[in-house]
């Protein structure tokens, strides 16, 4: 018994010398978010997990922590609408207990009319025109007319095809591009 409590000692002992030396803290993976749209949100990843959303431009943090010598992969897992999204600093080596805080993701916009979508039916589609292209939306949620229009310039949005059995109207419709880059236009269907 007493060899049992000495060898207890003399562990307890060295792991409280190892706390005190900075031995055993993990690192947390963090970095900034700049360019997100407002009412927009982009999903990171951590190593292909940890799913982080985030819907306002700002400093973020992964809640899973890296001890040293792990690998980080920070990659962008969902694209806001109407954006693409680059992640610069974003993978390495945890060299030390020291957080990792360089990583930086820019978004830029892509699409300058963007359509938010509400009440459509499931198995029904509505079609928007904006005069060049057509959208044919199947289910609710936020969808983008592809290109780029200057700030300033006219846009007009139609619905070119009703769903069966209802009926879907814009808000918003036409305008200018504000100077964001981003137009939203809402399609509510009854």
């Amino acid at each position: 018994m007493q060899r049992y409590v000495r060898r207890l000692t003399i562990s307890l002992a060295l792991e409280l010398a190892l706390v005190g030396c900075g031995g055993a803290a993990d690192a947390t993976v963090s970095g900034t978010l700049s360019g997100l749209a407002s009412g927009r949100s982009i999903t990171l990843e951590d190593n292909g997990s940890g799913d982080l959303t985030l819907t306002s431009d700002g400093n973020f943090t992964f809640a899973t922590t890296l001890a040293t010598g792990a690998t980080y992969d920070v990659t962008v897992s969902a694209q806001p609408v109407a954006q693409s999204c680059a992640v610069s600093n974003g993978s390495g080596t945890v060299n030390s207990t020291t957080n990792v805080t360089g990583i930086a993701v820019t978004c830029v916009v892509t699409a300058s009319v963007v359509v938010a979508v509400s009440g459509l039916k499931p198995g029904t589609s509505v079609t928007l025109s904006n005069g060049i292209q057509l959208l044919a939306i199947a289910a609710d949620g936020t969808y983008a007319f592809a290109g780029l229009a200057a700030a300033g310039a006219a846009y007009a949005v139609a619905v070119a095809v009703q769903p069966v059995g209802e009926t879907c109207t814009l808000a918003g419709a036409s305008g200018t591009i504000p100077a964001s880059g981003l137009a939203t236009v809402t399609a509510t269907c009854l």
